[in-house]
């Protein structure tokens, strides 16, 4: 056991979820734990994969990643599975692309995604190429109450069986042929784009100047602290991308999670693109400029926005619980062109059933040479066409068992009206969703796992989704 490992202090408490675990760096998330977990992974292998297909195994820019993922490794090469480890930081769906390519068992990549930088993670991914499913979660967390019970085996070293793999090559090699390079050259279009200090780091820029796309990289380098902000690609932690697109006279800005699988985006005029306007964006592209086959998935949390441009492309239009991997299920089981969440997760069947900021600031990129516009005047085009849409949520940090009488406040019948407007229908997926006459509607959602409440609102008007969280806000306060 190395002096690292003896000074921390050992927590045995792991809740393995569907995208992995998360701790905090010296606390729970040590070299330890890190073990346990990537032995009930090469457990769950041994069990129910072809485990001498092997395990992918990547890492992001966090503190120690590196030196996590080769524990991650040898772990797993000591159970008798071969491992390609990365030969450096890599994008999580870079991992989840070599699963696939490879027809490995499984991926693991060392990561806390878009989490502040105190926090690092494993994450779990399938042969398929994407989050583990449920029912492989649920294998996984049987094998982890194992070895938290009996502990890691000590089992002799297999550094045979480890193998270095340069996952940025092939990855960078797949996404060269999604778009249409030929029409991206012949825009004038010039792009800034910011990593922010994570995985993606220097991937978009390469594949642009392959092509001679004007674009400049913010935020590339290295940082474990990710410059001191969230390494969350929506407001406030995108202003560095902000004023790097007004400073510089860019015409779009594209910004990455810490694992550069979640997206935002900036308009050339410094309007923040959220989300849900990038995932209208891409549909209104894909089904309908380049009339590709396929329906639509979206999150319960998700723009009504889709809801319209799949209507008009006649596209069946699938609604899930919040959370990408229950759009992955849906892209395994049907013909899914586009499906995303509101978190800035968007996957398309052009690539893999998994969330790529990559892919989708290429295709954003494709969008704007297609038809001549800037980010911002094809949003003013959608709300054209299909209304206005716009969209909120604050999160609100609550007393114990306030989380839960606002759930039942707001599911309960007598709750008819909300400031000026009425309670026309509700819906209960997953949170408790309030339609409110015909601007819009209202969502509360518990978290699963802190004391806090999800307030989400979608109106006809920017001021009116305003009061409408404010009121909400209020509302749960006096609970």
């Amino acid at each position: 056991m190395s002096d690292r490992q003896k000074t921390q202090t050992l927590k045995t408490a792991i809740h393995f979820g569907t995208d992995g675990w998360r701790g905090v760096i010296g606390e729970d998330f040590i070299d330890e734990n890190v073990a346990k977990v990537a032995h009930a992974i090469a457990r769950y292998v041994v069990r129910a994969e072809k485990f001498d297909r092997g395990v992918v195994v990547g890492y992001d820019t966090r503190l120690g990643s590196e030196d996590f993922a080769r524990v991650a490794a040898e772990t797993v090469a000591a159970a008798g599975i071969p491992v390609w480890l990365s030969t450096g930081a890599c994008p999580t769906p870079a991992v989840s692309l070599l699963v696939r390519q490879r027809q490995a068992a499984a991926g693991i990549q060392i990561t806390a995604s878009h989490n502040p930088s105190q926090w690092n993670g494993v994450k779990l991914k399938a042969g398929y190429g994407s989050s583990a499913s449920p029912a492989i979660v649920a294998q996984v967390e049987a094998e982890l109450e194992n070895v938290l019970r009996d502990g890691v085996p000590a089992l002799p070293p297999r550094e045979d069986l480890i193998h270095p793999l340069d996952i940025r090559t092939p990855y960078l090699d797949t996404l060269d042929g999604l778009v249409d390079w030929d029409r991206l050259r012949a825009s004038p279009f010039r792009f800034v784009i910011d990593p922010m200090h994570g995985a993606g780091s220097g991937l978009l820029l390469e594949l642009f100047g392959r092509h001679g796309i004007q674009a400049a990289e913010i935020r590339g380098t290295r940082d474990p602290r990710f410059g001191g902000v969230h390494p969350e690609p929506i407001e406030p932690h995108v202003e560095a991308l902000r004023r790097a697109v007004l400073e510089g006279g860019y015409d779009a800005g594209f910004a990455f999670d810490g694992d550069a699988d979640r997206i935002g985006a900036i308009g050339s005029d410094g309007t923040f693109i959220t989300p849900h306007q990038i995932f209208a964006i891409l549909l209104w592209h894909l089904a309908g400029t380049r009339k590709l086959s396929g329906n639509v998935a979206k999150t319960f949390s998700t723009t009504k926005m889709i809801d319209r441009i799949s209507e008009k492309f006649g596209r069946k239009l699938f609604e899930t619980p919040i959370g990408f991997k229950y759009i992955c299920d849906r892209m395994l089981e049907s013909d899914i062109l586009l499906g995303g969440e509101e978190s800035g997760g968007i996957g398309t069947k052009l690539y893999l059933p998994e969330r790529d900021a990559t892919v989708n600031a290429l295709l954003l990129a494709e969008v704007m040479a297609w038809r001549g516009k800037r980010l911002e005047e094809l949003v003013g085009e959608l709300h054209r066409e299909f209304g206005e849409h716009h969209y909120g949520r604050v999160d609100l940090t609550l007393g114990d068992g306030q989380k839960e009488k606002a759930i039942e406040y707001f599911a309960d019948g007598k709750f008819q009206r909300l400031l000026d407007w009425p309670v026309v229908r509700r819906e209960d997926m997953d949170g408790v969703k309030a339609y409110l006459g015909d601007i819009g509607w209202v969502m509360v959602r518990a978290s699963g796992t802190e004391r806090m409440l999800r307030v989400y609102a979608e109106t006809t008007r920017p001021e009116t989704t305003r009061r409408v969280l404010e009121e909400v806000t209020s509302l749960v306060k006096n609970l």
